[in-house]
């Protein structure tokens, strides 16, 4: 049997799926930010950094008490570990082997790596960090003493070729530098390292995406994952004849829900609460997902050539009561502590201005802290007759003109 959800319905199940506004947790936070992860399935890593990295932020918009030693902690502690999602994530550290699909893919040859295979350069690796212990990319470069025949950039090419097909792991990371050690140093005891079998991995995969997503459809439930969009699809068909699967029907689109999920509709949510996600915030990742049923065509414009930009180069969203409703282009200046909103767009939709102007002032406070920053310039408004109560509703945040 066949549901429907209306649009309003299926946007809140995603929602409370994705623990988008955050509730309180109990328990100490350290807890609270692995919960985070283990529900969501991965957090993306972000190398950039015009505020607070994609990985800090999706994790605070979940646990307010989020600090990024937490992550650091979880690492040291083996609750959580580096690899591939649908790019590079931290990972609960209860999935390892399911890591071991595309790692054994890499090792026998059936997925191709991104660098070559240089076996004098892997063997001088490996020998080094099983004699020495953990090491970073630097550690390889030429420094005066000779340290064989190659320089940084073959041997960071020989790390991360030995990082994706599993014979090393990231230990820590030291000013945001990867730091690699043999996996099974790195690894806790216990562990499951049994390779899973392609309907196991079609049920993690399904399973996963569904109770962090609220629905979906087979196509993002295996999204940036090769060779396995056919084996979702069938599995997910298995699994609706089963009643483990139920079919669900928005707007004309078919998707697939838990049974257990749909009972969220029942808890309210959080519609005063605004935040102020990140670009590469779990719930926004696939953007043509995002345009279906939240109606908002995001795109972040930093891989855009400058003029072809619309809202700018590192636009943050914006959700506020149960919708996505504006982008704000941000950058935060560290030495000045000032946090500059370059452009802030406001979608047409939004018809109570005021109410959405006071509920943003009221993260921004918090937000700021998270940047480091004590104060922030507004440089721009769309649309234009908005500025003025925007620039008024933040004036306490407003860095001083000269």
């Amino acid at each position: 049997m066949v549901i429907s959800l209306s649009i309003p319905q299926a946007q809140k199940l995603i929602l409370l799926s994705q623990r988008l506004p955050s509730s309180k947790k109990s328990g100490s936070a350290l807890a609270a930010t692995l919960s985070a992860i283990e529900h969501l399935g991965y957090i993306q890593i972000d190398t950039l950094s015009v505020v607070q990295r994609a990985h800090h932020h999706t994790l605070w918009n979940r646990n307010p008490r989020y600090k990024q030693k937490q992550l650091d902690q979880l690492v040291a502690d083996k609750k959580v570990f580096e690899y591939w999602s649908h790019a590079a994530a931290y990972l609960p550290m209860r999935d390892y082997r399911f890591s071991l699909i595309r790692k054994q893919a890499l090792k026998s040859g059936e997925k191709k790596h991104w660098y070559k295979r240089d076996d004098k350069m892997i063997r001088h690796v490996l020998e080094r960090i099983n004699a020495e212990g953990p090491l970073m990319a630097r550690d390889f470069e030429h420094s005066g003493k000779k340290v064989g025949e190659w320089g940084a950039k073959p041997a960071k090419q020989a790390l991360e070729y030995l990082f994706m097909q599993g014979d090393l792991m990231i230990e820590s990371r030291v000013n945001f530098q990867k730091v690699y050690d043999l996996t099974e140093r790195v690894l806790p005891e216990g562990i499951d390292r049994s390779l899973p079998s392609p309907e196991e991995y079609a049920r993690y995969l399904i399973i996963g995406f569904l109770r962090a997503n609220g629905l979906g459809q087979p196509s993002e439930m295996a999204y940036l994952l090769t060779n396995t969009k056919q084996l979702v699809a069938t599995t997910v068909k298995h699994m609706v004849e089963a009643g483990e699967l139920q079919p669900v029907l928005v707007a004309g689109n078919s998707y697939y829900a838990l049974p257990d999920s749909l009972e969220l509709l029942d808890k309210p949510l959080s519609r005063s609460k605004l935040k102020i996600l990140s670009p590469f915030d779990n719930l926004l990742i696939q953007r043509k997902r995002m345009q279906v049923l939240f109606y908002f065509d995001y795109q972040i414009e930093c891989y855009v050539p400058q003029a072809k930009r619309k809202y700018g180069y590192f636009s943050l969203p914006i959700l506020w009561d149960g919708k996505l409703v504006a982008r704000m282009d941000c950058k935060a200046d560290r030495k000045t502590r000032t946090l500059h909103i370059l452009y802030l767009a406001v979608e047409p939709t939004v018809k109570k201005v005021e109410v959405f102007a006071q509920a943003l002032r009221r993260e921004m406070k918090v937000f700021l802290k998270f940047n480091n920053c004590n104060q922030v310039i507004l440089h721009r408004v769309s649309p234009d007759k908005l500025k003025l109560e925007f620039t008024n509703v933040i004036s306490n945040f407003l860095a001083p003109r000269a």
